[in-house]
């Protein structure tokens, strides 16, 4: 298994990174959903595994086994493999550590990496960075096309439509089009307050290379700026070389990383 070399967050301030994280959260709220002695439980039937895992937001009054004891049942009956999500923000202290001596592997190390200014690209509009059609879509469509492109099942693509239809948090979803009207990348924002994420970034396979997530990112970062939004957040996995090297030449550097760890007959 390759290994990614450990980087130097940027000094933002955490005040910044901790709304960031609860952004991220609330971004991907999934119906099935309840709270046990202060950490959160995700159920949703969905492939992303932040809305099917535990975020351990607050220390709550149990102690680490005894939570366990309470959530892993919740996973089993839903029917999911457990995960739990940790973060520099993950409570209660050790966690992480108390995981690991567990026997509980880490998986799916992730960086979120922060644009402290979307200035440059709100002034110059979501237009200015089209090179073809971008089009605002629909929930259900778009969760449709980026599952079929990412090989995600029926049920699975019907998760990722229900969480996005929200009104919680604003959602804005957008295709991008070759010069034949045919979809080849897609991308959405999620605008809450100041703070704006990209999710779901995708390129279909057969169009890689040729800057077509760029300018999908672009043109939702202009739009989120217009909504009044002044800072762009994104998650991306650390290995992930090729798509870090785009949003570094967009503005983005590291914030924080977070990885899952998941009891090691569920890892793969």
């Amino acid at each position: 298994m390759s290994t990614v070399a450990a980087t130097t967050p940027a000094p933002f301030d955490e005040a910044l990174l901790a709304r960031i994280e609860d952004a991220g959260i609330n971004a991907s709220a999934p119906r099935e959903q309840r709270w046990v002695d202060g950490w959160l439980l995700r159920l949703s039937p969905g492939k992303a595994k932040r809305a099917r895992c535990i975020q351990a937001v607050a220390p709550g009054r149990l102690d680490i086994d005894a939570k366990l004891a309470l959530c892993l049942p919740l996973f089993a009956a839903a029917g999911l493999h457990p995960y739990v999500r940790i973060t520099p923000f993950s409570q209660p202290a050790g966690l992480d550590r108390h995981l690991a001596d567990l026997g509980m592997v880490r998986i799916d190390d992730t960086r979120v990496m922060v644009l402290a200014s979307l200035d440059a690209f709100t002034a110059q509009g979501a237009d200015a960075f089209d090179a073809g059609p971008i089009e605002a879509t629909d929930p259900e469509t778009f969760a449709d096309w980026v599952g079929r492109a990412r090989g995600s099942s029926a049920g699975e693509r019907g998760a990722h439509a229900e969480r996005i239809s929200k009104p919680a948090v604003r959602h804005h979803a957008v295709f991008a089009k070759d010069e034949r009207g045919v979809v080849v990348a897609a991308g959405l924002a999620v605008v809450e307050g100041d703070v704006a994420g990209l999710y779901d970034v995708f390129t279909a396979e057969a169009a890689r290379g040729r800057g077509h997530a760029e300018r999908v990112c672009r043109h939702l970062l202009a739009y989120a700026g217009t909504q009044g939004a002044t800072v762009g957040y994104l998650q991306v996995d650390a290995a992930n070389e090729v798509a870090r090297r785009i949003y570094r030449r967009m503005g983005f550097t590291d914030g924080y990383s977070y990885h899952y760890r998941t009891p090691a007959e569920g890892a793969a």
